[in-house]
């Protein structure tokens, strides 16, 4: 069965139209301002109405606070809450306090970072994405383009549901699944054209690539 595929940084119409027309099983809707895909609330609900429940939106937040989360919840009428740079506690509250499906994001630069999904268990979250550890003072957790070793991940064990992120594009996704047997992968930089401009054609790519 071919991996799941997120399509991450989705910010106009015709990028989610072509996330979903080519097989997507879920779309990324940032809400990190300084992030260069990052989406304001009118457009999260405009693009929330257009997807009409064909494809699973993931919002992607930083460090939220509940003000931050309850905003972007209703107007993307979020499907599930990916947390970067929180607490395993924080992340039990979010998904206790807004009972939403939360993806705890792993960061992972040396074979020692994997112990990190020892922390989580059922309460805090309910998949785990790995995705490349950005260098220290970056301004953004992801969407570098940067990429984890996949040898490290070879015969891990996952006790939870889980993703890969991090420098996957057309061209290695299907070495990337090979290696690591990711049940869903995670795109961003590897379909734009630009830091945050999302091209159609290399998302078509992409989902063939995992597809075939």
């Amino acid at each position: 069965m071919p991996a799941q595929i997120k399509i991450c940084g989705i910010s106009t119409p015709d990028t989610l139209d072509a996330a979903i027309g080519s097989g997507a099983s879920h779309v990324g809707f940032n809400f990190f301002p300084p992030s260069p895909r990052y989406l304001a609330l009118d457009l999260a609900h405009a693009l929330s109405a257009r997807a009409e429940r064909r494809v699973q939106r993931v919002g992607v937040f930083v460090d939220p606070d509940d003000a931050t989360l309850a905003a972007a919840i209703g107007a993307g009428t979020l499907d599930a809450l990916q947390l970067n740079k929180v607490t395993v506690e924080r992340r039990a509250d979010v998904k206790a306090r807004f009972g939403l499906p939360v993806w705890a994001v792993v960061p992972v630069r040396v074979p020692g970072d994997l112990a990190l999904r020892n922390q989580i268990d059922s309460s805090s979250a309910d998949l785990v994405l790995y995705d490349a550890a950005t260098p220290a003072g970056a301004a953004l957790p992801g969407g570098m383009g940067l990429r984890i070793d996949w040898q490290m991940m070879q015969g891990l064990s996952h006790p939870w549901p889980w993703g890969l992120a991090g420098g996957l594009d057309p061209a290695n996704v299907a070495e990337a699944i090979r290696i690591t047997g990711a049940p869903l992968v995670d795109a961003a930089s590897g379909v734009e054209s630009a830091p945050g401009i999302k091209d159609v054609d290399k998302i078509a790519a992409f989902c063939r690539a995992v597809q075939q």
